[in-house]
């Protein structure tokens, strides 16, 4: 007969018992989440919140709450219940982001004992060796008996699976529970991975002197996890941060961005500290690696002005040049007012426009894009997309001379220019021409009146018959 144990090391074996069953791991699943919400800022950046309905017992207690972020920033975690405030303290936590793969699971297994089963392919039998994992680096070493393999030599069988090693991204969480069993938690946490951007698609009316805007928030979630049924909101702004390395990585799955018709405004939008916030109207899904578009705002008939502008240099006020260059490319730009008086009037997040127009057929198409940064309420949006193909212009100097100076700190130049602007399109247009002029400078003459842009800048506006030309000459003074 088996001898019993004294009664004081029996308690002990009882107390023992006990604890590792009161510290059996208690797991949490996205089944016992109630809301999440997610807040995204532009640079990597996500506040997720998780709320979940768990039941705890009393004491002490480890909880491994599965399916957050592969790229949680794990020490800005932070458990609290919701129902019973107070009642949850964390003592220690582990992120386990080492995801359960076959590699990774061998890889766990260097240095331990595996099962290898083999079968005959005449017979049909299985056997089974018990083989030393000795390596599974750029392959596999097996120490099976006394003699080393390589590669995979049948299917592998292993005892167990190693307790860091998860199947989805886990936070486990060592805590004293002083509340009741059935509580409301909320896990909100930093995380990287995912990140948005406004996207606007812009279509011209045929004057050009109107378009019709839809602005899109363009999500990009690549953090390892999905986010069912989220409260989405966007912070627009230059949010500092401290740079840190990102855990991990995935590819994303890209869907293809197409013309859509105006929509509805989507997001309500409020100033937060020193940035907008833009919250969406309803929950949406951020699935794990995908790109999804959210509409944003939606505005018609907005006043716009096109600009045909002509940029010179400074350069050629010094020396002599003679020919600055023949067929010369001229900028074409759009300009709007972003205020309501204009059917806009909510701060833009920085993105990129893309602007089409429609030809005779009614099709609409591509005819240039161009990055805004953000624009409050009230400001204006100037847009480049492109050079003119049917307007161009001729550029020469036509007379150069020193008229005074000795040294470069007191030299005077004079100069004269002549600028052909021409105009093959059917009907007329204005060419802004702008030139910066160096030092103290002043035009002498001219054949157009001209406007003092800047302290260095001097801007003449030119009409261009259709199917013409127009000659702008002046004659400038530059001191030094």
């Amino acid at each position: 007969m088996q001898k019993l144990p004294p009664l004081s090391a029996l308690t002990l074996l009882l107390v023992s018992t006990f604890s590792l069953a009161d510290n059996v791991e208690q797991r949490s699943t996205l089944n016992d989440q109630q809301e999440v919400a997610v807040t995204i800022y532009n640079n990597n950046l996500a506040l997720v919140k998780d709320q979940r309905k768990l039941k705890l017992p009393g004491g002490q207690v480890a909880l491994a709450f599965r399916d957050v972020s592969a790229q949680m920033r794990p020490e800005t975690a932070l458990l609290r219940s919701v129902s019973a405030p107070g009642s949850l303290a964390v003592i220690e936590q582990n992120f386990d982001f080492d995801l359960l793969t076959p590699q990774k699971l061998l890889e766990k297994y260097v240095g331990k004992t595996v099962g290898i089963i083999r079968m005959n392919p005449a017979t049909g039998v299985e056997t089974r060796e018990e083989a030393q994992v000795l390596s599974a680096q750029n392959g596999t070493v097996f120490k099976i008996g006394e003699r080393i393999e390589t590669g995979i030599p049948g299917r592998i069988v292993y005892g167990e699976l190693p307790a860091n090693l998860r199947d989805r991204p886990t936070l486990v969480m060592s805590l004293n529970n002083s509340g009741a069993a059935a509580q409301n938690v909320e896990l909100s946490y930093l995380t990287g991975g995912l990140g948005w951007k406004a996207d606007y698609v812009v279509e011209l009316n045929a004057a050009d002197d109107k378009l019709d805007m839809s602005g899109w928030v363009t999500l990009n979630n690549t953090s390892g996890a999905s986010y069912r049924n989220a409260r989405l909101q966007l912070v627009a702004g230059d949010v500092n941060q401290v740079q840190r390395v990102n855990v991990t990585g995935s590819r994303v799955r890209s869907e293809a961005l197409t013309m859509a018709a105006p929509a509805a405004a989507k997001m309500s939008e409020e100033s937060l500290f020193e940035y907008h916030l833009y919250t969406l109207d309803r929950p949406t899904t951020i699935a794990e690696n995908q790109t999804k578009q959210v509409a944003l705002l939606s505005a018609a008939n907005v006043p716009a002005r096109k600009e045909f502008l002509l940029k010179g240099n400074d350069y050629y006020y010094q020396s002599s040049y003679g020919d600055l260059g023949q067929k010369l490319k001229i900028g074409v730009f759009i300009e709007l007012e972003n205020k309501e008086s204009s059917h806009l009037g909510m701060p833009l997040p920085k993105g990129i426009i893309r602007v089409y127009k429609k030809d005779a057929a009614g099709n609409a198409q591509f005819v240039g894009e161009d990055n805004i940064d953000h624009t409050p309420k009230n400001e204006k949006v100037r847009l480049k997309l492109g050079d003119a193909f049917d307007v161009t212009a001729d550029k020469k100097q036509t007379d150069f001379k020193k008229v005074a100076g000795t040294s470069k700190y007191n030299y005077v130049f004079e100069s004269a220019y002549e600028i052909v602007l021409k105009n093959a399109k059917k009907e007329a247009v204005t060419v802004k021409v702008q030139e910066p002029m160096p030092g103290d400078w002043s035009v002498m003459s001219a054949s157009h009146p001209h406007v003092k842009g800047a302290s260095n800048t001097a801007v003449w506006n030119v009409t261009v018959p259709a199917e013409g030309k127009t000659v702008l000459t002046y004659r400038a003074l530059v001191r030094y």
